[in-house]
């Protein structure tokens, strides 16, 4: 039950007020202090996690991978093949400064419809036609006709030019072009 209504129609206590004073300013920046305290603390975790997220590699690569063609040449086909107008293959020498591997995908030119990778032991073996061509970290890939090899299919005749176009795509780093110097059979 509730307590009974009064009729008492006075005037009701005013509410308490500090009174005005030298100390009524502190308590105010005491409480701003303490109520900020809170989220300053939460924002200087948060800057040290997220600094510690990126030192150690969290971020993963802020620039991108970077490689780099230090050789290239295709051979002419008339000394490299018993038919003039078959496969090319190449010299690439390819540098990986980074530090992760990257991975060769594919390979285009203007003078070739096909362009495959290959994986052989030696020069007698015929290879196999792989999906990329793995790049060591802080290591170099080497392509030569006579290895694993970048091969240039039913290419047009380029053997009068004194350079080759070529674009290599990389998982990584993306695509570069080359300029391949059109070399005396068995070079590069």
């Amino acid at each position: 039950m509730s307590a009974p209504a009064t009729a008492d129609h006075g005037t009701q206590p005013a509410p308490a007020q500090e009174a005005p004073g030298p100390g009524r300013g502190r308590d105010w920046l005491r409480e701003l202090a303490r109520a900020a305290a809170g989220p300053v603390i939460c924002a200087a975790v948060l800057i040290g996690l997220l600094s510690a997220w990126v030192v150690t590699g969290g971020t993963g690569n802020i620039v991108s991978q970077q490689v780099q063609v230090t050789q290239a040449a295709v051979p002419m086909r008339a000394f490299t093949a018993a038919d003039p107008s078959g496969p090319a293959g190449s010299f690439l020498t390819i540098w990986n400064p980074g530090k992760k591997a990257d991975e060769l995908l594919s390979v285009s030119s203007p003078i070739a419809h096909r362009i495959v990778l290959v994986r052989r032991s030696g020069p007698e073996d015929p290879g196999t036609v792989v999906p990329e061509l793995t790049i060591p970290a802080r290591g170099t890939l080497t392509l030569t006709p006579f290895g694993t090899d970048v091969v240039l299919r039913d290419p047009a005749r380029y053997e009068n030019d004194a350079t080759v176009r070529l674009t290599l795509t990389f998982r990584r780093a993306g695509r570069i072009s080359v300029t391949a110097d059109v070399s005396a059979p068995g070079t590069p």
